[in-house]
Order: structure tokens, then C-alpha cells, then sequence
């Protein structure tokens, strides 16, 4: 099948071709045949891994034949594959909205996934963004640009794959700095975090390691070291106080979100042509989409998305155990523009879009109400997008 504009169903309006999503798209065989399917079949299941085929693009590049070794470029991508699945099987809105592609037969754009880190000491983890990027930078991934994320305290950054920059989804990692709040935010950080362990052994760290200095690794190492990669995008910390995720919540609802949810994708992200038919289609559907659209300084790109699901998490109250509801993922829509003549896409993110999306967890923080600091958030005018 060719991938171009006639084809793709209005349901969605169809994710937006780039110059390598416009060559043929291999068989179903040829992806069986991959070295890339291979990995990711290892580490998730036949069936899983056959789903993700199925439901995202797959440029030509990354499906080379099963071989003896694995590129960086292939396991980042295996590594995209398996965490998008996560997000669909966490958040109802988004597997509802994939299985209408899948019934079109339409796979998507995967654009990024966004994730949040605390810039604080945090037990044997290693502490904000680099608990990420010794994953990412291995991987072939290398830092974009910096986005200040200033009323919600925190920065952003965007890293982006080297090898293959429009068709490996993109990371957005931001870090919350909490020596910009109160003493009593910070203690209660502290007390959440102490417990995080770290996900990757030493062993795990020589390959990535390895990994950096070749740019490949045997198959049977990446085989070994991607549901450990796979791990780390996860929360790291054991259960805590109710009471500390109020003290959280009043100062942070992203604080909160961290403590419920980890290092978990807080949403991936969608590539479509069409923002505004993706949109309708959906209101039509009767599914909660945010009620606008984040628009970046240069107009080229511009973001929507489902509000965020939600989710039981356990806490302690006292030494019991206790069930609260509180906001979990979504996922979200992105309309990206050409840079120039050439056809490149505009791949840059925009502080005002970020904190806009970052409300769709925001809105109903936590099991009551939504946090002061959030809702002074919602009614602070313009925001940013990731």
C-alpha cells in the first residue's frame, strides 16, 4: 500500500505525510522479517507486537532483515512502539480512538510522547532529566531546544533522534524545579521520592554504554536491554501519604501528577493533517476534547487533546490503605507545518502550547478539586504546548 493523501480515511483526517512516510510501505511479511519486529516481539508478545504494526507508521528505513546486530535507531524506535502501546492501554480515549484507525485501516504518526521528572534528590534514581537522558542519548536521541516552562516551575526540553528526526517520535522532557516552592512542598517531595529505586543495573548501563560508543548492539544484548529501557518509563517510588499528595496538589498539580504516575508518557501524540476535522470528528463521537486549540508564536504548529483519563492510584491515610481517584494520561493531537519550500516539517515545540496541554491534568488534579495553583494556571491567559 502507498501511503498518500486519497487514502487516508476523513475519520481522523489522517495522519500528515512526511518525505518518508510518502514511500511505499512494506508488506506485512517484510515487518515480520525485521530486525525491528524481532526485538519488539521479544519484549512484548507476538501479539502486541504485531498491534503496534499495525497501529503506527513504520518508515522503510527502520525495518531492515534480522541480522546479528541492532541499530540505535531501530531500538529507539521499538522503544516508541512499546510506549505508545502503554498509553493506549492506560487511556480508554486513546484506544478508542486508535481502534476507529485500525477499522479504517489507518495507522498514525506517532509525533512524541511527553514525560515529567523532578529535578530533587530521589533515592537511588538518578535525580530530573537524567534519569531519561542516559536512555535517550545512547539511543541516537540529542537535545533540540529548551523550552522555560515558568508559571508551572519548570523547564522543558525536547530531544529529538539524530538518524531519523521526522519519523522516530520525539521525547518532551520536563523537569520540575521544587526549590522554587515552600518548604512544606519541598519536605513532602522528599518524602515521596526517598524511596525511588533505580530500574537499570550496571549491567544494563555497560550496554547502553556500549551502545553509545557503536551506535548498535548485538541482537541478543538489545533483546536483553529493552524491557529494562521499557522499565524506566515508569514510576520509580513505592506508595505514600494521602496527606503529602495534598501538599503536593495545593502548590503543583504537575508535582501531583509525578507522584501518582512517575516517569510514565503523560500523553502521546498523534501527527494528523487536519486538526480541526480530527476535532469535529471527535466532538461528534461525544469524546471530551479540550475546548481549545494551542496555537505556537510562529502559527506552524498547533496542538490539541483529549482530556485526561482517570485513574485509581493507592495511598496511605494513617496506615491504612486507601483508593483515590485522581488524573492519569491522554492522548493528543498534533498539526505541524512545513519550515520552508523544501517540505521539512516545523519539529519545534512552543512554551505557550506546553502549559496549555499540560492543563489536561490539571483541570480535576485531585480526588475532589483541582489544586489553587491549578486553577490559577487555567485562568492565566495564554500558556505553552508539548
Amino acid at each position: 500500500m502507498t501511503l498518500t493523501t486519497a487514502s487516508r480515511s476523513p475519520l481522523a483526517a489522517g495522519p500528515v505525510p512526511t518525505p518518508s512516510t510518502l514511500l511505499t510501505v512494506s508488506t506485512v511479511s517484510d515487518r515480520a522479517d525485521s530486525g525491528l519486529f524481532h526485538v519488539l516481539c521479544a519484549a512484548l508478545g507476538e501479539t502486541p507486537a504485531r498491534a503496534a504494526f499495525a497501529q503506527l507508521v513504520v518508515v522503510p528505513g527502520l525495518l531492515r532483515p534480522v541480522g546479528a546486530r541492532l541499530s540505535r535507531a531501530e531500538l529507539a524506535q521499538a522503544l516508541n512502539m512499546a510506549l505508545f502501546l502503554d498509553v493506549t492501554r492506560r487511556v480508554p480515549m486513546a484506544s478508542a480512538y486508535v481502534a476507529d484507525l485500525q477499522r479504517a485501516g489507518q495507522p498514525l504518526v506517532f509525533d512524541h510522547g511527553a514525560l515529567r521528572t523532578v529535578a530533587w534528590p530521589s533515592g537511588a534514581l538518578p535525580p530530573g532529566e537524567a534519569a531519561i537522558t542516559r536512555v535517550l542519548r545512547p539511543l541516537g536521541f540529542s537535545l533540540a531546544a529548551t523550552y522555560p516552562l515558568t508559571r508551572l516551575k519548570m523547564t522543558g526540553r525536547a530531544w529529538r533522534h539524530a538518524d531519523f528526526p521526522e519519523d522516530i517520535a520525539q521525547f518532551f522532557v520536563s523537569e520540575l524545579h521544587p526549590e522554587r516552592f515552600s518548604p512544606t512542598f519541598q519536605d513532602a517531595v522528599s518524602r515521596v521520592l526517598a524511596s525511588s529505586r533505580d530500574p537499570l543495573s550496571p549491567a544494563d548501563l555497560a550496554l547502553l554504554e556500549q551502545l553509545a560508543r557503536d551506535g548498535e548492539l548485538p541482537m541478543a544484548s538489545a533483546i536483553a536491554l529493552l524491557p529494562k529501557l521499557i522499565g524506566c518509563f515508569a514510576r520509580q517510588h513505592g506508595i505514600f501519604e494521602a496527606d503529602d499528595y495534598q501538599r503536593l496538589l495545593n502548590e503543583s498539580a504537575e508535582m501531583a501528577w509525578i507522584a501518582t504516575e512517575g516517569n510514565a508518557f503523560n500523553h502521546a501524540t498523534d501527527r494528523v493533517q487536519d486538526l480541526e476535522a480530527v476535532v469535529a470528528a471527535q466532538r461528534a463521537l461525544q469524546r471530551p476534547v479540550k475546548d481549545t486549540i494551542e496555537t505556537s508564536a510562529t502559527g506552524r504548529v498547533r496542538q490539541t487533546a483529549f482530556k485526561a483519563a482517570r485513574v485509581m492510584r493507592e495511598f496511605l491515610d494513617r496506615g491504612q490503605r486507601v483508593m483515590l481517584e485522581v488524573p492519569g494520561s491522554f492522548h493528543e493531537f498534533i498539526q505541524r507545518a512545513p519550515l520552508d519550500e523544501s517540505g521539512a516539517l516545523d519539529l519545534a515545540f512552543d512554551a505557550g502550547n506546553a502549559t496549555g496541554i499540560f492543563k489536561m491534568t490539571a483541570g480535576s488534579a485531585g480526588p475532589d478539586t483541582a489544586s489553587p495553583a491549578a486553577e490559577a494556571e487555567h485562568t492565566a491567559g495564554q500558556s505553552a504546548a508539548c
